[in-house]
């Protein structure tokens, strides 16, 4: 839903709207069908089928994190070319939360017991990042990227060897972010300060290690 022409009080019954349905709500199917298809499944030992089900918890809450980014961002974007393209961004990550989710309930686990908590605290920094200025929050977008595609990777690396279908998914999922990252940029992005760079790595850190158990 395009936020263009509604008032503030509009904006934030949307922002409670989707706050809502993306985290207590089952995931839609998602517009494009999972990168895992109609892979046949492997049978994982329990040890390994855990671990697969922890490492695609972590990116099931990255992309509730990713859909509150952008939702925040949308929200106090002050050019309507960019909150359009955070518009889009969200819609194109939703994928992403399908996906996980449905990759999750497969391997027998649940989500993120923490999920609100992720959710609240990214729609609070990209709604100060969208407040600032539009190249900032460009460019707080193109980081958060760069810095999500170094994780899918490590991610990639620590998958079991025979669980296929998740490791489709995060290959897909890597293409996509690299995208998003690029065009951020390319908007005019600026790049943000090494203190700051530093600060969202730990914040990423500490989802990353609680998601994974929790």
């Amino acid at each position: 839903m395009s936020q263009r022409n509604l008032s503030l009080a509009d904006k934030l019954l949307v922002g409670a709207d989707q706050a809502l349905r993306t985290v207590f709500t089952p995931s839609a199917a998602g517009r494009r069908k999972s990168p895992a298809g109609d892979t046949q499944e492997k049978e994982l030992p329990e040890d390994e089928r855990r671990h697969a089900a922890g490492l695609m918890r972590v990116n099931h809450s990255g992309e509730i994190a990713a859909q509150a980014l952008y939702h925040g961002q949308a929200l106090t974007a002050r050019l309507d070319d960019v909150r359009d393209a955070m518009e889009k961004a969200a819609e194109e990550e939703n994928d992403h939360l399908a996906w996980c989710e449905k990759r999750v309930s497969e391997l027998g686990s649940r989500t993120s017991l923490l999920n609100p908590i992720w959710y609240a605290g990214s729609f609070a920094l990209g709604a100060v990042a969208g407040l600032v200025g539009d190249r900032w929050s460009l460019g707080f977008v193109a980081e958060t990227e760069r810095q999500v595609v170094r994780h899918l990777e490590e991610h990639l690396e620590r998958l079991p060897k025979d669980d296929v279908k998740s490791r489709r998914i995060l290959e897909q999922m890597k293409q996509d972010e690299m995208r998003h990252g690029e065009a951020a940029a390319r908007a005019g992005g600026r790049d943000l300060p090494r203190p700051l760079k530093e600060l969202m790595r730990l914040t990423a850190k500490i989802m990353t290690q609680s998601a994974y158990r929790l």
